[in-house]
């Protein structure tokens, strides 16, 4: 009997303990969330741990789930503005350099590659009075890097192209040009070439090479189309570029002209200045296009799906939605400004297998498969510009919100799992408590998986967060999950 009893009081005590334990941790829990103001703010087991990687101002940072630095990289430029980490622990980072020959947010004009240890190893410029690198690059399985370029051309060139008069404010035009380039120990060469300049179509002047029906020609890009850019210079503004090694296909996102497309990377660099050759048979003109067909005079505004996007992928065919095209839709122009997180799955785009246009001659799909959005509160769910969103390998999705660089994840119930805010701003490094910074921009972010390569024999410890006076005592990390304490 006295075993019993003493066995009795012995199980109310541990019950008393862990709920006193549960007690604290959830007052832990919420004195964070109701405390922070910036770096980290929320968290859950739920979310996946790993590091995350995002450059702002003249800094990159590597975090961790709590929110702590565990590597950073410094520049004398401001980025210009990707930023990837390679398999060996180096980063390869777009800069700003002046260029008064272009007026376009997002120039950049260098590449540097930095190792682990913030030493500099390679640099790249691509920037003078004609050409400059802008926005964003991309690092190819065989070691050669895809790179975004502006190169201008003049009144009379874009006349000649068929360009509107009357649609020549800034009297020149930008031509989007896409490099591959290998890294060579004192710069890069070129190893091939796209422009947009390439694939035009008009349907003003007959005398022009290029005259024809942009309703019969959705390979083309419409010279005369105006989008979001008012006619001036900038008037296609790619903002991403993205790669798909099984495809052999490039993936490019306008702003100004609110579509995405995806052309043949299979071709020389002559067959890509054409509309014949590669493994498509179609040159350098446009295997798909979608987003809003009355960019190709096969729709009006109501037909609209993409608003001033930003940062299209194709989610990696072991992830959930695997080979379908992950989009954050900016919102710009639509009735209510707000932003949504799209994915679509173009008809036909299985491996090796042609994108199909419907018979109306529109590209389907008709709409997203999958849409997330704040359907409570819409409006509070905007970004201008910038901005991505990133599917994780359990499911969830990161998105950045980067003008106000805000980072969340979500799983795939849509509840809100883990939740940082900048807190390094161009008026300097702000204190846990101060309020929520604006023009804390942000690019992009994305986050690697503890097993990355990147990480093999690296010193991961934790440096502290980013923030002045933080709460550290808020999180810890546990088996690979996430949980403040």
């Amino acid at each position: 009997m006295a075993h019993t009893v003493k066995r009795y009081w012995k199980v109310l005590l541990l019950l008393v303990v862990l709920g006193l334990a549960g007690y604290f941790s959830l007052n832990a829990l919420l004195y964070c969330e109701n405390k922070n103001t910036i770096g980290l703010l929320k968290n859950s087991s739920a979310s996946f741990n790993g590091y995350s990687l995002f450059t702002t101002n003249k800094e990159t940072y590597l975090i961790d789930n709590c929110g702590r630095v565990v590597n950073k990289w410094s520049s004398d430029y401001k980025p210009g503005h990707s930023v990837y980490l390679l398999e060996d622990g180096s980063i390869l980072r777009t800069c700003e350099v002046p260029n008064n020959s272009f007026d376009n947010g997002g120039l950049g004009g260098r590449i540097e590659r930095k190792d682990w240890n913030d030493k500099l190893i390679w640099e790249f410029s691509y920037s003078d009075s004609l050409v400059s690198q802008h926005h964003d690059i991309y690092p190819m399985p065989n070691g050669n890097i895809l790179l975004l370029a502006l190169t201008l051309k003049s009144k009379e060139e874009a006349l000649e192209a068929g360009r509107k008069a009357d649609n020549l404010p800034d009297g020149q035009l930008y031509n989007e040009q896409i490099l591959e380039i290998h890294p060579t120990p004192n710069g890069a060469d070129v190893e091939w070439e796209w422009n947009a300049w390439d694939h035009l179509v008009q349907d003003i002047s007959t005398s022009k090479n290029n005259y024809g029906s942009v309703s019969k020609n959705p390979q083309l890009l419409n010279i005369n189309y105006l989008g979001l850019s008012s006619g001036k210079a900038n008037w296609i503004h790619f903002n991403s570029i993205s790669y798909n090694p099984d495809l052999d296909e490039i993936l490019l996102c306008s702003r100004q002209l609110n579509e995405i497309y995806i052309i043949d990377h299979s071709t020389s660099t002559l067959e890509a200045a054409s509309h014949k050759g590669g493994l498509r048979g179609k040159g350098g003109d446009i295997l798909y296009r979608w987003g809003n067909p009355d960019a190709y005079d096969k729709g009006s505004k109501k037909d609209q799906q993409l608003f001033g996007p930003h940062a299209p992928y194709w989610i990696p065919k072991d992830y959930k939605d695997g080979g379908k095209i992950m989009i954050f839709n900016n919102g710009v122009g639509r009735d209510t400004l707000y932003y949504s997180i799209d994915i679509i799955d173009p008809p036909g785009s299985g491996y090796g297998d042609y994108y199909i246009i419907k018979d109306s001659g529109v590209y389907g799909p008709d709409k997203p498969s999958y849409t997330y959005r704040d359907k409570e509160h819409p409006r509070d769910f905007f970004s201008l510009i910038l901005s991505n969103a990133q599917r994780l390998p359990n499911g969830n999705t990161l998105i950045s919100e980067g003008t106000n660089g805000r980072f969340f994840e979500i799983d795939p119930e849509e509840h809100i799992v883990w939740e940082y805010i900048n807190p390094d701003t161009p008026k300097g490094i702000l204190s846990q408590g101060d309020p929520e910074p604006t023009g804390s921009n942000v690019f992009r972010i994305h986050r690697y998986p503890p097993d990355y390569k990147a990480f093999k024999n690296k010193d991961l410890t934790p440096k502290g967060p980013i923030e002045k006076d933080p709460y550290e005592e808020c999180c810890n990390i546990h088996d690979g999950s996430f949980t403040f304490w």
